[in-house]
């Protein structure tokens, strides 16, 4: 089983101290405005502290899981589908045959490219969860995984596969 480039790590952190962040300012902001407010007048104090507590302690947790979903995630190109393993509180297995491709993306966002990163996308046929991603490659891998993914599906399912 392949796994991701560890530099994904570093993408899935900030990602959740930016989500974090923006929603402690909410919250903190709030507890800073109740306390402009007759309000609450005697949990004034413990409020804001609460408030800020809680953000400290999401910014803790979101980057803990941001980092062991690294540990967890791994794809594997079998005979006839693509493997996916990820999640780090319910794990999820995915299985993509190759029959079921329609067609197979690579894609680099402004954040993937400021890391040296890539993802490819792999669209299935199907209404469900019709797309499978696949983060944290490096951009050569990502164009080969895509080359080797849409060669298979055209393999697998004739000429108009992919």
């Amino acid at each position: 089983m392949e796994r991701l480039d560890p530099r994904i790590r570093v993408l899935w952190v900030v990602a959740a101290l930016v989500r974090t962040a923006v929603f402690g300012g909410v919250v903190v902001g709030a507890a800073l405005y109740l306390q402009t407010t007759t309000l609450l007048a005697d949990f004034h104090s413990l409020l804001l502290w609460g408030t800020v507590v809680l953000a400290i302690v999401l910014a803790v947790g979101r980057t803990v899981v941001a980092w062991l979903r690294y540990r967890v995630w791994r794809f594997e190109i079998r005979d006839d589908t693509l493997y996916i393993e990820r999640g780090v509180f319910t794990r999820i297995k995915t299985v993509v045959p190759f029959v079921r491709v329609q067609h197979v993306d690579s894609r680099r966002s402004p954040l993937e490219r400021a890391v040296g990163l890539a993802t490819v996308v792999v669209y299935t046929a199907g209404s469900r969860s019709a797309d499978v991603a696949i983060p944290g490659l490096t951009p050569a891998r990502a164009e080969d995984l895509r080359e080797q993914l849409r060669r298979l599906a055209i393999e697998s399912g004739g000429e108009d596969a992919v």
